[in-house]
């Protein structure tokens, strides 16, 4: 299967520190790749240096067949690589719809007199636009609250609506960090249900994240990072039962998922 993107020795220190030290990846085109460690193991750095929000100091990046080594995180949103964070990034005051829709601009903009003119194309375009946010509320299961303002919702909700606005963009790949972090199981769960979705939809993903059972119920495999560089890959099975992974994160008293 063709890898969609794949990195090839990054490297990133901080002074005396080396977040991330030789990590090689790649993500299959259709997959759901998790990454997995505990805190301080380079998880977010290791995204920071795929999504563009920050260089890499060695190693190559390559995202569909280009070099895209340090490329800034705009542009690499143009190319369909796009990424939510840990916390929410919503707009409060703004509705749920006007969120989707601003997700929609790296990927609607059709020219400058196009849009002051309001031409055919433009308005083309903007109709495109709204049918693909009426499809995200639909298919992220947000169309009853539409007209909420995004600070009104509850947490759960806030992060699938922050899943949505990087949906928008129309990503070939996109990086989830830690969606889960602070719901109930049954809000994972529905993270979870979402996540699917969208890989059957045709969107490549990566799932960081903490929680090895999270992970294990919905990524075709695993990379474990331990002191910023790649412990382990594999399924989920063959992680959660390597004795380095064990022995390093998940404690001798663990059972195989």
């Amino acid at each position: 299967m063709p890898s969609i993107l794949e990195a090839s020795g990054i490297c990133k220190s901080f002074g005396a520190l080396k977040a991330v030290h030789d990590l090689t990846f790649a993500v299959n085109a259709g997959e759901i790749l998790g990454m997995i460690g505990p805190n301080g193991a380079g998880k977010t750095t290791a995204v920071n240096l795929i999504s563009g929000t920050t260089r890499p100091d060695a190693g190559e990046v390559r995202f569909a067949g280009e070099r895209v080594t340090g490329m800034a995180a705009h542009r690499l949103v143009q190319r369909g690589l796009v990424r939510t964070f840990q916390s929410t990034t919503v707009y409060g005051e703004r509705t749920v719809w006007q969120n989707i829709y601003r997700g929609t601009f790296t990927q609607s903009y059709t020219g400058f007199w196009s849009t002051v003119l309001g031409g055919a194309g433009h308005r083309r375009q903007r109709e495109r636009t709204i049918e693909r946010v009426e499809t995200l509320l639909r298919d992220l299961r947000l169309t009853d609250v539409r007209d909420t303002r995004a600070r009104h919702l509850p947490y759960g909700r806030q992060k699938a609506l922050g899943i949505a606005v990087a949906l928008a963009s129309a990503p070939k790949l996109i990086l989830l960090d830690e969606p889960a972090a602070g719901l109930s199981a049954e809000e994972a769960d529905r993270v979870a249900d979402m996540i699917k979705r969208i890989q059957e939809a045709g969107v490549s993903v990566i799932v960081i994240d903490h929680n090895m059972r999270f992970i294990a119920q919905l990524c075709h495999r695993v990379v474990v990072l331990h002191h910023g560089t790649a412990l382990c890959i594999g399924t989920p099975r063959e992680v959660t039962s390597n004795p380095l992974v064990i022995e390093a994160y998940l404690g001798a008293d663990h059972e195989p998922a």
